[in-house]
């Protein structure tokens, strides 16, 4: 697998994003390629969790860059960010859905409930959950050798992707920030909704 810069990931959070897609996410012998992601930035975005400033929830997502930010939503998920941009700026990207690669039979044991592999890890929560991701990881630099939670390319070229407003949002709906592989049944909402 080919080492990341960090380089990559202080670029504009719109940049990254759809650059994402293909990227491998490894954590605790699991993996799963990248097939969703959406893009939010801080002080411009009002569905951004820094468009209010820095609090201690959202702390990370003000940098390093190439780290994860983590957070707890709905009282029961967790859901895993790319932080991007150069510290000090409020960007992140959320990885909403995994093709899943390695690992799976652990998966299915986090994830009983998944029936098929394409539900393993087709949403931000499933595939935290899947990979055994949680609230210890916020802040691990994903391009540690030695981190818990690594992101990793390993040359796979997508070549086609697709582009929508970001989902299950109630502010920011005008920005067409949601990357996706289409076709893959991976993907938590395969059609622009």
């Amino acid at each position: 697998m080919a080492e990341l810069q960090r380089g990559f990931f202080e670029r504009r959070v719109d940049e990254v994003a759809p650059d994402l897609l293909g990227m491998v996410l490894i954590c605790d012998g699991c993996s799963g390629r990248v097939v969703e992601v959406e893009a939010y930035r801080s002080s411009d975005d009002p569905a951004s969790h820094g468009y209010r400033g820095m609090t201690r929830r959202n702390a990370f997502m003000f940098g390093p860059p190439a780290h994860l930010y983590v957070y707890f939503t709905y009282g029961m998920h967790w859901c895993a960010n790319v932080v991007c941009e150069p510290e000090g700026h409020c960007a992140a990207v959320l990885i909403r859905a995994l093709a899943p690669l390695a690992g799976i039979d652990d998966m299915r044991l986090r994830r009983p409930v998944a029936r098929r592999s394409r539900d393993l890890c087709s949403g931000p929560a499933k595939l935290t959950a899947a990979l055994g991701i949680h609230g210890r990881h916020n802040g691990v630099d994903l391009l540690s050798s030695d981190s818990e939670v690594r992101l990793s390319c390993d040359g796979h070229v997508t070549a086609d992707l697709a582009q929508s407003p970001r989902v299950g949002i109630k502010r920011g709906l005008d920005r067409p920030w949601r990357w996706y592989v289409p076709g893959d049944p991976n993907v938590s909402r395969p059609h622009s909704q």
